[in-house]
């Protein structure tokens, strides 16, 4: 195996649940918390249900469940479905550096594996973690996105370890498991460009069950290349370029989970600060009185949701949720925003279009030079009668510098399940997340997750 499988490999073999410190096991029950909320808030989205729907085509033993449904998939189908519901609302956890990505793509396929297996609450914990770990580190190391491949192949190989501890795979199968994962799996950023797509929502989730078929065939003893990162044609030549991983979290260096952010707002994370800044704008400025608004964020904010032309004239829930003129217009005009800001009605308001074409958003180079060590924007506000509203800021909430408390995870996590799950439903779910080391099967608490009038 070449080096880069070698670290994974030795990774995967030295981590323990003995090893995982208090903060980064609680970090873990407070992601895997707002993971199981941002899934039951999506169940009945049109993209979730055409997952389950196909879902209930397929079956296996071991088995694992859609979520919600109480339906008995093959463990596949199901990771794909249930991760499909966790990404709908754009609100799951978000991690910047290098490379953006959302880390708990990857928990729906690691539990499905689990479940199949009946593992305990500690192994389930351990999983994620390593999961974590893998793929945060890659996205600290190399950016993908400005070579036009998409951070779902960082999730795929995070899955793929993560499964790895979850079936116990030996040194081989593991090897094998993650060269069968990065191989054949290189998505590109087409998923995120333009006009956005259902697929938006799906495409990590297909990198996640990529990653389990990966996992089960290493498991049978199929052999996959030896260099898939540094061999010839190998990702180092193709996609990444040279690289080497720093250390992974444990011991003296806190673990990656820890870092990863959880959204206050369902919207995509680099509009996280924008909007919190519009939303203490709006307190003093009234929509009808604005002249022009000017945005300055750093680059990959402007390349990611505020430059192309799709971005000023959305057309569907995707699109709106990752256009900043869009969101930063309905924030100020409706003094707030939620998952019905994009609803189909908002979305095509005829008097939304002349309101976005009167916000200006461009790149601050000292802002980029920051990033990602900071998430600055700046938003100026001029009115119609001269005067000049300013906010500025580094940090939105839920990033690991500016946290969500866990009271406000829980408010979070209640107010998505409200039209889904019983309030007294909802506390159990979140009684068995904030003691899942105790549980001696994770089926004990996916049997807690069963949406009210499912027809499924």
């Amino acid at each position: 195996m070449d080096k880069t499988t070698d670290r994974l490999v030795s990774y995967l073999n030295s981590s323990s649940y003995e090893a995982l410190t208090s903060n980064a096991i609680h970090a873990t029950k407070r992601i895997l918390l707002d993971t199981l909320g941002c899934a039951i808030g999506a169940y009945y989205s049109e993209p979730s249900q055409i997952a389950c729907n196909l879902a209930m085509r397929s079956s296996s033993s071991p088995g694992a469940r859609v979520w919600g449904s109480g339906l008995i998939s093959s463990v596949e189908a199901a990771a794909f479905a249930n991760g499909v519901m966790v990404r709908y609302l754009d609100f799951n956890d978000t991690y910047m550096s290098k490379e953006a990505s959302h880390p708990s793509d990857m928990i729906p396929a690691i539990m499905a594996v689990g479940e199949a297996y009946g593992i305990n609450g500690k192994q389930c914990l351990l999983a994620i973690v390593t999961a974590f770990e893998v793929e945060m580190t890659f996205a600290d190391t190399c950016n993908l996105f400005n070579k036009g491949f998409d951070h779902g192949f960082y999730i795929g190989l995070g899955t793929v370890v993560g499964i790895a501890k979850v079936l116990g795979l030996n040194n081989e199968q593991a090897a094998n498991a993650i060269a069968l994962t990065c191989t054949p799996n290189i998505p590109t950023r087409q998923t995120r460009s333009g006009a956005l797509t259902m697929w938006k929502g799906c495409a990590a989730s297909a990198s996640a069950r990529a990653a389990i078929f990966a996992a089960d065939l290493a498991k049978e003893g199929m052999t996959g290349p030896s260099e898939p990162f540094e061999g010839r044609h190998g990702i180092w030549e193709q996609v990444t370029g040279p690289f080497e991983l720093p250390p992974f979290g444990g011991g003296s260096l806190p673990f990656a989970i820890e870092r990863s952010a959880i959204k206050y707002l369902p919207t995509e994370y680099n509009s996280q600060l924008p909007l919190y800044l519009m939303l203490r704008l709006a307190e003093k400025v009234s929509a009808g009185s604005v002249e022009s608004i000017h945005v300055e964020v750093y680059r990959f904010t402007y390349t990611e949701i505020g430059s192309e032309p799709e971005k000023w004239r959305p057309t569907t829930r995707e699109t709106a949720d990752h256009s900043l003129p869009y969101m930063l217009a309905v924030a100020l005009i409706d003094g707030g925003i939620s998952v019905d800001s994009f609803s189909e009605d908002r979305i095509l308001d005829p008097e939304l279009p002349a309101f976005m074409d009167r916000i200006k958003i461009t790149e601050n180079a000292e802002f980029t030079q920051r990033y990602p060590n900071s998430m600055e924007c700046r938003i100026e506000i001029k009115t119609k009668s001269g005067a000049s509203f300013i906010e500025s800021g580094s940090y939105p909430k839920g990033h690991a510098k500016n946290p969500m408390t866990d009271e406000e995870v829980k408010q979070k996590f209640l107010k998505l399940c409200v039209d889904h799950v019983s309030e007294k439903q909802a506390h159990l779910i979140m009684d068995a997340v904030w003691n899942i080391e105790n549980i001696d099967n994770i089926s004990e608490l996916l049997d807690l997750i069963k949406i009210e009038n499912s027809q499924k």
